[in-house]
């Protein structure tokens, strides 16, 4: 039988960045034309949002934000390495990155051989965007895996080889700040590609507003698959995992709500009272509370990597385990709160 260790985490981009620029997604949704004027005055913001932005822009709360984050990502290190798992599947999203116009699935199992990523721009580390990391795949857990989805009626995807881009950030960065202190990392991977953008993955190209051209409801496209649907999705693959001769590490890696897909709030930060309600609703097991949300809540309040989520909620639920340890990292300034977790 399988053993599992759940782990969920963030990929924040920016965290691969220096703190001056933390705040630089805040900065540039300031420009939107279409912002009311007073939105632009920072004595109008929430209190909370304007203690964040202090009289630095920021720069102390970037340092804190960070400082908050690297203690969990050392821990569930920590935790991955003593469970010494066969491979780690991480739900996680692409952004206009390995899928675009020609093929957007709602779901894909990437049974790669082996897998190859660089950093991207400057990073804290000071690594060239040249300098390649290379970890292996698992593909014969992931053919399985997919073997066994559409024997339960998920009709999955999968991938031998990259499409356009070798992997896609909320995978590597998942892996880059596993290894935030660089010594190295040789877990094998099965990264297991969601469709979270939805309406705005080709629309939006998975990212920023275009405010110059914003898309008419026209140029939106489908939508994301549902929540109740990538729950379930979750569910089936913890116990076809569970049955499976394997240690895996189930890990979800995305930010919740996010400030640039968070229309009502103008873009400037996110639906910190939905994360809560959904943080305190998976602290306490109460996962119907995740199962029944529907995909428009998730759209209206920003959260739609949330979907990477759902399906480690759902794998819980499955395996009728709660979160050991747990933690929700808030912000209003830098675009995403996160979330940690390990089970």
């Amino acid at each position: 039988m399988g053993e599992i260790l759940a782990v969920g985490l963030t990929h924040y981009p920016p965290l691969a960045g220096r703190d001056e620029a933390m705040a630089t997604i805040l900065k540039q949704m300031l420009r939107n034309p279409a912002l009311p004027e007073d939105k632009r005055r920072v004595e109008n913001w929430p209190a909370a949002m304007r203690e964040e932005w202090d009289d630095d822009g920021g720069a102390r709360a970037a340092r804190r934000h960070r400082e908050a984050m690297l203690p969990w990502f050392r821990k569930l290190r920590a935790r991955i390495d003593d469970f010494k798992p066969d491979f780690i599947l991480i739900w996680g999203d692409d952004q206009y990155e390995n899928f675009r116009e020609d093929v957007i699935p709602p779901y894909c199992v990437y049974a790669y051989d082996t897998i190859e990523f660089a950093p991207r721009g400057q990073n804290v580390w000071n690594e060239p965007a040249d300098k390649k990391f290379c970890v292996p795949g698992y593909p014969v857990a992931a053919k399985r895996l997919a073997a066994g989805l559409l024997e339960a009626g998920f009709d999955t995807a999968y991938a031998y080889k990259p499409l356009h881009h070798s992997l896609g950030h909320a995978f590597a960065n998942a892996i880059f700040y596993l290894d935030y202190d660089r010594t190295g990392f040789s877990h094998p991977l099965v990264p297991f590609a969601i469709n979270c953008y939805g309406r705005r993955v080709v629309a939006q190209r998975g990212g920023l507003p275009v405010f110059d051209h914003p898309p008419s409801e026209a140029d939106l496209d489908p939508p994301s698959p549902s929540p109740r649907r990538l729950f379930d999705l979750g569910a089936a693959t913890a116990k076809i995992l569970s049955a499976s001769p394997w240690r895996v590490v189930l890990m979800a890696s995305s930010s919740w709500s996010h400030a640039f897909l968070t229309a009502k709030n103008h873009f400037l930060y996110p639906d910190i009272a939905a994360d809560r309600m959904l943080y305190d609703a998976l602290r306490t097991g109460d996962y119907d509370v995740w199962r029944s949300r529907s995909l428009e809540a998730i759209e209206d309040s920003g959260q739609h990597e949330v979907l990477n989520w759902m399906c480690l909620v759902g794998a819980l639920a499955q395996l009728n385990r709660r979160p050991a340890e747990i933690d929700f990292v808030a912000t209003w300034i830098f675009n995403s709160s996160k979330c940690f977790m390990v089970a």
